[in-house]
């Protein structure tokens, strides 16, 4: 990582059990590691993530260090939305996350959502390198802003990469930018909807997740998306009133497959407020709480 680390976690098996061997991090984030998440048996290590004033200001760039060692568990969060403040000028507020997932390990990256205030500026870089049979959960997601005040997508600049390496080859790549046009602006092209959302799971250990998620999906737009008809032949439809354009549904999903023979899977989502992909969220992933010893958005 080309920027001086201001966190860094090392998880290792100690005694057999998922350990945190080394935690730093210097301002503006702060680490902490609670010492019981879930029942005793449970073999995993969380932290949460924050930063001092409750957001990440103008200029400042934060940049993490993970190693996730074989056959061990962790699942990074955060305790509320990360707030990306206004720009001054065109600095941008930047996130870098680099992690190494080891043999038979399980890494969840599942935070609150990302909140640009008005002008902001931000840029944000996960990579993660994993092994044949390392596990992988990753949740980013943002929002329009503060959108019950009334501010809707009026930040600047929104980038956000996701890169996953297996071994030195790319096994998928993701880019997500929201810039402010001179056409177009971002309120205008995003209609309604407040959220954006993707949801990445890969690994062994994470197969019958993906498959439900992509069947549930499946069923779930195949109803919301289905045109509407009034019966009868295309002659009689032709003597009656049009119908009237259905409404858009206040959330959409998306899965595919990743990776070779589906190894991974991405599900995108978009809704009209967090409500609804927390919900989302909170029933996709209850399958982690065996693994991880909570359930993941529970308390959202």
């Amino acid at each position: 990582m080309a920027e001086a680390a201001t966190g860094a976690v090392r998880v290792e098996k100690v005694r057999g059990r998922s350990a945190l061997t080394r935690c730093f991090a210097r301002y503006p984030l702060k680490l902490i590691a609670p010492s019981k998440v879930g029942p005793a048996s449970c073999d995993a290590v969380w932290l949460y993530a924050l930063t001092y004033g409750g957001g990440i200001v103008s200029g400042d760039t934060i940049s993490c260090t993970v190693s996730v060692g074989d056959g061990c568990t962790v699942a990074i969060t955060t305790q509320a939305s990360t707030k990306v403040y206004k720009a001054v000028g065109s600095k941008c507020s930047e996130q870098l996350l680099e992690a190494h997932v080891g043999e038979d390990a399980l890494l969840a990256v599942i935070p609150d959502p990302v909140t640009c205030f008005s002008t902001a500026r931000y840029h944000q870089k996960q990579v993660f390198k994993v092994s044949a049979n390392s596990n992988l959960v990753i949740v980013d997601w943002f929002t329009s802003g503060r959108y019950e005040c009334g501010e809707k997508w009026d930040f600047s600049f929104y980038k956000s990469v996701n890169h996953i390496f297996l071994g030195d080859h790319p096994l998928f790549i993701d880019s997500v930018l929201l810039e402010q046009g001179s056409n177009w602006s971002l309120a205008e092209q995003m209609q309604e909807y407040n959220v954006i959302a993707m949801v990445v799971l890969l690994g062994p250990k994470l197969k019958s997740m993906q498959e439900q998620m992509q069947a549930e999906v499946r069923k779930l737009m195949s109803g919301q998306l289905r045109p509407p008809t009034s019966g009868g032949s295309l002659y009689a439809m032709r003597s009656q009133p049009p119908l009237p354009r259905p409404q858009r549904p206040p959330l959409i999903a998306s899965c595919s497959p990743f990776g070779r023979m589906g190894t991974g899977m991405v599900a995108r989502v978009a809704a009209v407020n967090t409500e609804l992909v927390y919900s989302f969220l909170r029933h996709h992933l209850a399958a982690l709480e065996p693994l991880l010893g909570a359930s993941p958005y529970a308390a959202s």
